[in-house]
């Protein structure tokens, strides 16, 4: 495992759960807006830390974190992902990661072996917007399609988000992406958040009354509607 970055205690990433955040370096996409653009520009710019690091760290927590967050980068571009998860879970420890749902083959054979216990997946914008809102100019959408209805039918706990760029969504495009995961258990629109190092190009946070709109619009297709970062 590539893990470039780890922080020894979260109460966000894992909703409802205290944890550990590990950060995996490589992404297959270049979003303009990203906050973690050293993980993807320079997968390998930090010495990882080791598996016997983690391991070492986790068992000195045991039964005072609850579970590991994956994050990136793109966790499931990790060739071993599986096996990692597969160590966590035997630690006696619950396992959440984060996806932008361009390995759906990944995420199907982690979920039938029931590694994870939490999924949070981005959906980046409207279907005609992806390829733009990822920094690609063209862009295979079927991998995410199968991603989502994964999740719709895995039977565990997950959320869609989005996060949202003034130059990149409108109220429109949330409604799109709303319907098309409908039934979804909670879809958060997270308030983009610059970190100092976009990779390039200006993006801004939406106002707060646009924001709104923006739930308002998704509301009749999910259970949840979920503001972060206003």
């Amino acid at each position: 495992m590539n893990i470039q970055g780890f922080q020894k205690l979260t109460l966000l990433d894992f909703p409802g759960h205290t944890a550990c955040t590990l950060f995996t370096g490589g992404c297959n996409l270049r979003c303009p807006f990203c906050h973690n653009v050293p993980l993807v520009l320079d997968p390998n710019g930090e010495t990882p830390f080791s598996e016997q690091e983690i391991f070492s760290f986790l068992e000195t927590r045991k039964g005072i974190l609850d579970g590991v967050a994956i994050t990136g980068g793109e966790p499931l571009l990790q060739p071993d992902i599986a096996a990692f998860i597969r160590k966590i879970k035997s630690a006696g420890f619950l396992v959440k990661t984060d996806t932008n749902g361009f390995f759906p083959d990944v995420l199907c054979a982690l979920l039938k072996e029931g590694l994870l216990d939490y999924v949070a997946m981005d959906v980046k914008n409207s279907a005609e917007k992806y390829a733009a809102t990822c920094g690609r100019d063209t862009l295979d959408l079927a991998p995410v399609e199968k991603s989502i209805d994964l999740l719709l039918s895995a039977g565990i706990d997950f959320e869609f988000r989005t996060t949202v760029i003034k130059e990149y969504h409108t109220v429109e495009d949330i409604a799109a992406i709303a319907r098309r995961i409908s039934g979804a258990p909670r879809y958060y629109l997270q308030a983009f958040k610059d970190s100092g190092i976009l990779s390039e190009g200006a993006c801004t946070a939406p106002e707060e009354e646009t924001m709104r709109a923006m739930a308002a619009a998704a509301a009749p297709f999910v259970k949840t509607v979920g503001l972060r970062g206003i």
